[in-house]
């Protein structure tokens, strides 16, 4: 016998199927999973060309189907809906019979008995909240005024106040919880079998849960009649104006898209209970639009002021928050609008879902973020033993503090981006996270920041060592001047590679390949090479010098005719202060040789010449007594290595007969020496009367073999001239 085709299900059976949620996703399982036992070449063509069913669809892409079934659905509703009204008036649309009156007993148990039941149980919780907030009141605190660090009251209060008010959250919750068990009990009871609840019944108690736990959470919030239990500082009358408006939008927006629409889809037409939820949602966004847009002036005025003492969000002032709250919470309201026009049944539960995952992100961050601050405002201590070995280690680990605040805020930032993005269904973070892309960019992450926590270690190891050996030394012996120049020249190489490798690397783990970089480079580096000889030369030059120790900092030197102090070294030139006070840069490739007066020992080499007739060993013994008086000098006295050395006459010309003195010094004393001396050799000589020879003429006559000269005759002023 041949089996009977299936009976079609009726209009009202169908939008029943379609309304529960359950029911209608098991529908479309059952349309995508049935394959027809037939099928043309084009239609198995065509399905292989379709896209894998898993394939994600892009933010636009959703954003496009989401407008369109929202547009499309709307039309249809109010058609619908158009007509079943005009058909209503004329008495010819849908109606309630007896028998669905009846179904609706049990919804009207139902509600009756949660309306009762959260009363009674209401009254008492207020009685509840009240001796909690007479508590709090007496800890001190102040429920119109923001907490401060420098407040007095103590931390032991605010974790006493958090306390509390997380009792009196769950006292509230149990109310609607007990209310919600009662009216199911009731309808339950009330059922046509007294064993299944009703489906509308289900649907109410769906309503109510949801409504009422927001509630719970906008009473947290502003807590009216309980100031100390109130959440956020602000005076009685703003609180019961915001509480009142808040509670009047949950209300109408919860009741009217998850208990208006079924009710009237069950008891009249599907299309009335749209049309009816799209005029209910339709007046809350108009109400909420106007009630943020008259009151956006004033919000913004109280989180500027507010904005002016402390940041709030994510560690930013509440000054960008003013200046765009109101566009804030208009969009928030229009999506509600959209979303419980596409999917009515859950658009109350997505709102507060998503609300709830936006705020315990944002407040989780932001909480992050202060005490980031907090930890990382106390400087970094390191034991005695370690600043004695590396006595900057401390300061340079206290520098990178700002640094590390930065890039852990915005890291903060970002992870609440994305997940407030995720509340609101623009972005799967959980799909990209298990994804191969989301996993490879969490690891890149990983790995750059592994490696620049490397690098800094390296630097701060590296320049801790240097910086600590060009200080005091134990026993307080200074580094010498080798030393400090090549330590210099040491650091700045190793910070050069330090800085090369640590980019190279991290160019090399966001996935750019580094291998063409470094072959570039090496082309760029043998271009320049050819092209800047003189360069190659300098620093060539350069590092044989200071392999040679031939000059450091603070050695007087000359080099390519440039005589003073060194006062800069580096790998290409040198920086020469002369007494003028002109500063030379000297590039090492113009530098043939290094006269270095500050090496191990120097002299102060003088050549004193006196007159012809004076007496050559009395003039060396003044010289003696002159440096024997020198030695008495206290501050050059230790700078004197060795007795005085007079090689003797070194020239005997037309001015007299030169005298060779040598005293041997430290290091860069020879001019000191040399002032000194000079100094003295003129007081012993002036004092034994020992002349020094000056710029003088001899004339000179000239005479006959016989002797005889020629007269001369003289001038003389005021008188006849005379033969002499």
């Amino acid at each position: 016998m041949a089996a009977q085709p299936a009976e079609a299900p009726t209009p009202a059976a169908l939008a029943d199927l379609l309304e529960n949620p359950d029911s209608r996703k098991a529908l479309i399982d059952q349309l995508r999973a049935h394959e027809p036992g037939s099928g043309t070449k084009q239609a198995g063509a065509a399905a292989s060309d379709a896209p894998p069913a898993h394939a994600s669809p892009t933010l636009r892409a959703r954003l496009a189907d989401g407008t369109q079934r929202f547009l499309s659905s709307l039309v249809a509703d109010l058609g619908q809906g158009a007509a079943d009204l005009r058909a209503m008036a004329e008495g010819d649309g849908p109606s309630m019979d007896s028998n669905e009156a009846r179904a609706l007993q049990p919804l009207a148990m139902s509600v009756v008995t949660a309306i009762v039941a959260f009363v009674l149980l209401r009254l008492v919780a207020l009685w509840i909240y009240r001796r909690i907030d007479d508590w709090v009141a007496g800890l001190g605190w102040d429920a119109t005024a923001s907490p401060r660090a420098d407040a007095p009251v103590g931390m032991p209060v605010l974790y006493r106040r958090a306390g509390a008010i997380i009792g009196a959250v769950v006292i509230d919750a149990l109310v609607v919880l007990l209310a919600a068990a009662a009216a199911y009990a009731a309808g339950v009871r009330g059922g046509p079998d007294g064993v299944a609840v009703d489906p509308l019944v289900a649907v109410f108690l769906k309503a109510f849960l949801a409504v009422e736990i927001t509630k719970v959470l906008v009473r947290t919030v502003f807590s009216t009649r309980y100031p100390h239990l109130r959440l956020l500082p602000m005076s009685d009358e703003m609180a019961r104006y915001w509480n009142r408006w808040l509670i009047v939008l949950v209300m109408a927006a919860g009741y009217g898209t998850m208990l208006v629409d079924p009710v009237l889809a069950a008891a009249l037409s599907p299309a009335l209970g749209r049309l009816a939820a799209l005029v209910i949602m339709l007046g809350v966004y108009v109400y909420a639009v106007g009630v943020i847009w008259r009151n956006r002036q004033r919000v913004r005025e109280k989180l500027e002021h507010s904005g002016s003492r402390r940041t709030t969000f994510l560690g930013t002032s509440p000054r960008l928050l003013a200046r765009v709250w109101h566009w804030l919470g208009i969009g928030y309201f229009t999506v509600l609008l959209v979303v419980s026009q596409i999917d009515p049944a859950n658009a109350l539960p997505f709102m507060v879902a998503a609300t709830l995952q936006t705020l315990l992100a944002t407040g989780v961050g932001s909480l992050a973020i202060v005490l980031l601050n907090a930890l990382l405002a106390k400087p970094v201590r390191v034991s005695d033993e370690l600043r004695a070995r590396l006595p900057m280690l401390e300061n340079r680990l206290n520098s990178y503090v700002p640094a590390t605040i930065r890039f852990v805020g915005w890291a903060v930032r970002i992870v609440v981006v994305l997940l407030v993005l995720d509340a609101w269904r623009a972005f799967n973070l959980s799909r990209w996270i298990a994804s191969d892309a989301g996993a490879a960019a969490i690891g890149v992450a990983v790995n750059v920041a592994i490696v620049l926590l490397a690098a800094a270690l390296a630097w701060t190891v590296v320049a801790s060592i240097i910086e600590h050996r060009l200080n005091l030394r134990e026993g307080g012996r200074m580094p010498t001047a080798r030393e400090k120049t090549l330590l210099s020249l040491f650091r700045n190489a190793a910070l050069i590679v330090i800085v090369t490798m640590t980019v190279m690397v991290v160019l090399s783990q966001i996935g750019i390949d580094v291998a063409p970089l470094i072959a570039g480079a090496g082309v760029v580096g043998l271009a320049v090479g050819f092209g800047a000889q003189k360069l190659v030369q300098d620093i060539i030059t350069g590092v044989f010098i200071q392999l040679e120790n031939g000059m450091n900092e603070n050695d007087v030197v000359q080099v390519a005719g440039v005589f003073g102090t060194v006062e800069k070294m580096t790998i290409r030139s040198v920086g020469i202060r002369t007494l003028d006070g002109g500063y030379h840069l000297v590039p090492f490739s113009s530098v043939d040789v290094v006269s270095n007066h500050m090496r191990d020992f120097s002299y102060h080499l003088g050549e004193y010449t006196i007159a012809h007739r004076e007496s050559i060993d009395d003039a060396m013994q003044h010289m003696r007594n002159a440096f024997a008086e020198l030695m008495t000098d206290e501050a050059l006295a230790p700078e004197i290595l060795e007795d005085i050395s007079i090689p003797g006459v070194t020239a005997v010309n037309e001015k007299g007969a030169t005298i060779r003195v040598l005293i041997k010094t430290r290091p860069g004393m020879q001019w000191a020496v040399q002032r000194a001396y000079n100094r003295l050799v003129k007081q012993h000589f002036n004092a034994a009367g020992i002349e020094l020879p000056y710029p003088h003429m001899v004339v000179y006559f000239g005479q006959d073999k016989q002797g005889a000269a020629p007269p001369v005759r003289v001038a003389m002023e005021g008188g006849p001239a005379e033969a002499s």
